[in-house]
């Protein structure tokens, strides 16, 4: 009987035990799911690497940086409840420079993610940093088609544009119109060569020829050598394989030497509106542009654009839109992932269509590549325009599979090895 009448208090005691074992593993279980979404250092930090002073300085620069910002604020200068702090440095056009600054970031000061690095060269050195450091690089300003070729990375974005998309948008649609041969005036570094290399290979896979070509240094101050090499060839179309001061320069002598209006039709191929707007309508009149933005498009590209324009005084160029573009999709991804982890945020923005005022269902490709739609412009003559900055004519708009489409295999290791795959 004794034990009979202890058994009943034993039992209570043993399902209280278990009770509170119960809530401790619940309780921890359920603390865990509502612990605070994971912010390496408190803060998002992001940066920029660019060219703030030299012959880039117009096309990304500062007019970048404010667009990045721009996003931020956008955003509400906030994700997952932690501060988002912005960036930027002077590479000086030195990938060396470029690298130096890029580990530093990494190091010392925390920097999550970078948002632009402005040149191929410095772009490709700053992108295997970023991949042996497992961090985020988005790239808008550098086009070099190796970027997403042989050094693509699983942790890089290659945003805007790359030499491909200009070469199909550009070439295809002028040999349609009847420009069969051309010369490439080309600046000697990987942007410059993948330029005339994914240009040429679209010029004679459609059946047109090269006829020659001249490399010049980075910053060249003379072209009249390389032009006058460009008008003996007879070429029909004479591409300007180069970006930033050189295609101004090399346009600027062009108009000088009388050849703008002499025949040759010349086709920037890294011409921004910037450089549409500093050379002039009368110089520029009638040039082929491709591009993945352009202000005046419809609405929401007004919208934004006449925002930015309020900040910097200038309309903005495809560069300068995707960095924003491209920063709101990284802080998006954040905010879906519930961490700045570089995995879950890269997968994230792998699995998010793009689709704002830049790109429409545009989407992140295995190799990095994030592929939209792009146009082709063809300058307004001063006859033409309406108002102020008023300086393309949609001629084409093509879709960004055609548009990125490879030019030949794919030598991203990253699709040959299976590592990644397309998302759209």
């Amino acid at each position: 009987m004794s034990t009979q009448r202890h058994r009943p208090d034993r039992t209570w005691r043993l399902l209280a035990l278990a009770g509170i074992c119960s809530a401790y593993v619940y309780g921890g279980a359920a603390a865990q799911t509502a612990a605070p979404p994971r912010i390496s250092d408190g803060v998002v930090k992001i940066g920029l690497i660019l060219d703030m002073s030299g012959p880039y300085s117009d096309t990304a620069g500062a007019g970048s940086v404010t667009a990045a910002k721009m996003a931020v604020e956008d955003f509400g200068g906030t994700v997952l409840g932690a501060p988002i702090e912005v960036v930027a440095a002077d590479h000086g056009n030195s990938p060396d420079r470029a690298a130096e600054i890029a580990r530093g970031w990494f190091g010392d000061q925390h920097v999550d993610a970078i948002m632009d690095v402005s040149g191929s060269s410095e772009a490709l050195i700053v992108q295997a940093i970023a991949n042996t450091r497992n961090k985020i690089i988005l790239l808008s300003s550098a086009g070099a088609q190796r970027l997403s070729g042989e050094g693509c990375t699983a942790t890089s974005i290659h945003y805007v544009f790359d030499t491909a998309s200009i070469a199909r948008t550009a070439a295809t649609s002028l040999l349609k119109q009847g420009e069969r041969s051309w010369f490439f005036i080309t600046a000697d570094y990987s942007f410059g060569y993948d330029l005339e290399s994914d240009t040429a290979a679209v010029v004679t896979a459609g059946g047109g020829q090269v006829l020659g070509r001249a490399r010049h240094p980075f910053g060249a101050t003379d072209f009249q050598s390389y032009l006058a090499r460009a008008h003996q060839s007879g070429a029909q179309a004479v591409a300007l394989a180069n970006a930033g001061a050189d295609t101004d320069n090399a346009i600027k002598q062009a108009a000088k030497l009388d050849m703008l209006s002499g025949g040759q039709l010349f086709v920037p191929l890294g011409l921004r509106i910037n450089g549409i707007d500093s050379l002039g309508l009368k110089t520029t009149q009638g040039m082929a542009i491709s591009e993945s933005f352009y202000w005046d498009l419809d609405d929401a590209t007004r919208a934004w654009s006449e925002r930015f324009f309020q900040r910097v005084h200038k309309m903005p160029n495809s560069l300068q839109a995707g960095v924003y573009s491209s920063t709101m999709h990284y802080l998006k991804a954040i905010a879906k992932a519930g961490t700045d982890d570089t995995g879950p945020v890269m997968q994230a923005m792998r699995d998010t269509p793009v689709n704002d005022f830049f790109a429409h269902n545009g989407y992140i490709r295995g190799d990095g590549v994030m592929v939209h739609d792009v146009h082709l412009f063809r300058v307004k003559g001063p006859s033409e325009t309406q108002h102020a900055w008023d300086y393309y004519r949609l001629v084409a708009t093509v879709p960004g599979d055609e548009a990125f489409a490879l030019i030949g295999p794919s030598r991203c290791p990253l699709l040959q090895s299976n590592k990644a795959t397309p998302a759209n």
